[in-house]
């Protein structure tokens, strides 16, 4: 299985380069990288246009540029599935440090009959932490020519497979999956997280 980073966003919010920010004495990219290098045979990095991560340390990992310069998450995607090895890839943001390895295998496994396979939390859906395969890759093609870049949009393309809140609950109960690093309250809240022993010892 392939996993893609998303890490092309310019974190206005944060004030500062998300990817590079510690936690827990590590970069919070360095975080995805481990939770997902469990079960990935292949890490894509999508970046934006001459952006470089610097010191990554995981075997397999390659980067690419957006191919759609500032058109967003959805151009990301894009870019990524395009060079991907596998059929289907995971894809999550660069600042969601807290990813459940059991949730995403029971997405991977939920995903051969689907194009997407995204957790929906009542009805709000997470599609920066979801399973898709490069059947996506011609109507994101097309969405981003007509400059269309609201990933929900692509939903109506694709065969989709929801993950609903009881299933998730079963292996992310805090929902922590979905954490992500917006705003220094965020990033002071992770902070916190990343001392909890179930974190240090990479469970």
């Amino acid at each position: 299985m392939t996993s893609i980073i998303l890490a092309g966003g310019k974190g206005s919010r944060l004030g500062k380069s998300k990817p590079l920010q510690a936690i827990g004495g590590k970069s919070l990219i360095q975080w995805v990288i481990d939770r997902l290098a469990i079960f990935s045979t292949e890490i894509i990095i999508a970046t934006a246009h001459g952006e470089a991560i610097p010191c990554l340390s995981a075997a397999k990992i390659k980067t690419v540029a957006d191919t759609y310069h500032g058109k967003g998450p959805l151009a990301g995607i894009y870019s990524g599935l395009r060079a991907s090895s596998s059929s289907r890839a995971i894809v999550v943001g660069c600042d969601t440090p807290f990813l459940s390895v059991d949730l995403l295998e029971y997405m991977r496994q939920s995903s051969p009959k689907f194009d997407i396979v995204v957790p929906r939390i009542s009805e709000k859906i997470e599609p920066l932490c979801a399973v898709y395969s490069k059947n996506c890759i011609a109507p994101i093609r097309e969405l981003l020519k007509q400059d269309e870049l609201k990933i929900i949009e692509l939903f109506r393309m694709v065969k989709v497979r929801y993950i609903e809140e009881a299933e998730i609950d079963r292996f992310d109960p805090d929902h922590l999956s979905f954490l992500n690093i917006n705003d220094q309250a965020d990033l002071d809240r992770a902070r916190k997280l990343a001392t909890d022993k179930r974190w240090l010892l990479g469970s």
